[in-house]
């Protein structure tokens, strides 16, 4: 079938502004009544699991159930940042400055997905469009495009039951699904909030239309000498490494353990579930075809292994792991970069482990493993030294400093850490974003401010300029 992706798109657009145009008259009691039914709506118990296991069929990838519990935790989660925050008309007034803040929506969003995580990212970039009065279009990957139009469509039902208008969410018809689509939605949308791979976003932020797109993920975790319970370090990682197969860009890539502890948290990570293959073992060479099929010559990681369980790559390398093998750790002491492998994003539960001498050399391999992959993400420690994190917070190249918790149970947000809700992690400048934070739903609205006349509050030069400065010159 010949589509016209041009008149295709631009006709959801048209149905997506027509639809904002009636949001926009919303009051903030209808819009926190619409965020409220459809994130209850979307988290019922055999829902989620629906979503869940359609999205395992479809893509081959993950585990349903801890996709069903990523649906709660990131669905409930976004709801409960954004219950009570204002997202209508006048949301602060200051006396001080003089200036009133009116929030308003943008128009009709255009929402790019990947497919690792394609059950929760539909709902939340859903929820952050509804509670700001914005229309949004969800463009999955092909690999999840039944299960976004069914998350679409159990949204519209919601919106239809409370008389909203259910072209506040559409998705591209699986049919259209394609680069095409894709490209023609990011030109004709007024905003662009994408999630996906490095070349995706580039194109998202130079299609001339106003985004937030997200880098690649390559997480280097390090584990000192003065971590206190290595059997609980090493639970974490297993946890945070094997939760759906390792399909978010938030897993431990890359493992640092200083030299010292080295045996014992081998030891500790094989109680957990995780097998070690050894610097200069036949099954490093097979695990490496594996992946990388044409290493050296480039670093594109066989689709095949994405998201897959450890034991099923095992299965496909021809290598032998314990029964019950959870995660696949492969030493990795020499260089970094496209020669080493190993030192990149894996998308699947194997990780590269180095020993490092002391922390200084350990920050150092940090900053090489994210010279090639991953600068601006994340990276992790397992300490008891504060100061550690003060001089990794002062020189990683990295927007997030994960501090002994399990790195991708954390990264987006959880019910035990402070970082914002989210399905889309800034990484900054070092990651080629144009923000550092995660993004929620007050980075889909527009501010007016309003300014009134104060009182003089311009400073003498005694007052604004000191002593040692003023007698400089």
């Amino acid at each position: 079938m010949s589509v016209n992706y041009e008149e295709y798109v631009a006709d959801l657009v048209a149905k997506g502004r027509a639809a904002q145009a009636r949001a926009n008259g919303f009051s903030q009691e209808r819009v926190d009544e619409l965020t409220e039914a459809v994130a209850y709506a979307l988290t019922v118990p055999e829902t989620a699991l629906k979503f869940a296991e359609m999205l395992v069929a479809e893509s081959n990838m993950g585990v349903a159930k801890d996709k069903q519990l990523k649906i709660y935790g990131k669905v409930k989660g976004c709801f409960a940042q954004m219950r009570g925050g204002k997202s209508v008309g006048l949301i602060d007034s200051n006396k001080e400055t003089g200036i009133d803040t009116y929030a308003r929506p943008m128009g009709v969003v255009g929402a790019i997905m990947p497919v690792t995580n394609g059950e929760a990212t539909p709902a939340v970039k859903s929820l952050m469009a509804i509670k700001t009065r914005n229309a949004i279009i969800l463009a999955p990957h092909p690999k999840a495009r039944n299960t976004n139009l069914a998350i679409a469509e159990t949204i519209r039902s919601v919106l239809k039951k409370f008389d909203a208008p259910v072209d506040l969410v559409q998705a591209i018809d699986p049919d259209c699904v394609s680069v095409e689509a894709g490209q023609q939605l990011m030109r004709q949308v007024d905003f662009i909030l994408a999630t996906g791979g490095t070349p995706m976003v580039r194109q998202a932020y130079s299609s001339g239309t106003p985004a937030i797109g997200v880098g690649t993920g390559n997480v280097v975790c390090l584990v000192d000498e003065t971590a206190e319970d290595l059997d609980r370090v090493a639970d974490m990682i297993a946890r945070s490494k094997s939760f759906d197969n390792a399909s978010s860009c938030s897993t431990e890539n890359n493992i640092i353990v200083i030299e010292s502890i080295y045996g014992k948290w081998v030891e500790a990570m094989a109680k957990a579930g995780a097998a070690l293959i050894r610097e200069g073992s036949p099954d490093k060479a097979k695990l490496l075809r594996t992946m990388w099929p044409e290493s050296p010559a480039n670093h594109d990681l066989n689709k095949n292994i994405v998201a897959q369980s450890a034991s099923e790559i095992a299965r496909l390398a021809d290598v032998d792991v314990p029964a019950g093998t959870r995660m696949i750790m492969v030493e990795e002491n020499g260089g970094y970069g496209n020669e080493f492998p190993f030192t990149g994003e894996k998308l699947s539960p194997v990780a590269g482990v180095r020993k490092a001498k002391d922390f200084d050399y350990a920050l150092y391999s940090m900053l090489m493993i994210l010279e090639y992959q991953g600068k601006g993400h994340s990276v992790g420690i397992h300490t008891a030294k504060e100061e550690r994190v003060t001089k990794m917070g002062e020189v990683l190249p990295v927007c997030k400093i994960v501090v002994n918790q399990p790195q991708s149970l954390t990264n987006s947000g959880s019910w035990t850490c402070g970082y914002p809700v989210s399905m889309t992690l800034g990484c900054g400048t070092w990651g080629h974003n144009s923000i550092s934070h995660n993004a929620t739903w007050k980075d889909l609205l527009n501010f007016v401010y309003v300014s009134r006349e104060i009182p003089n509050w311009q400073p003498s030069d005694d007052e604004l300029f000191s002593e040692k400065i003023r007698q400089a010159f």
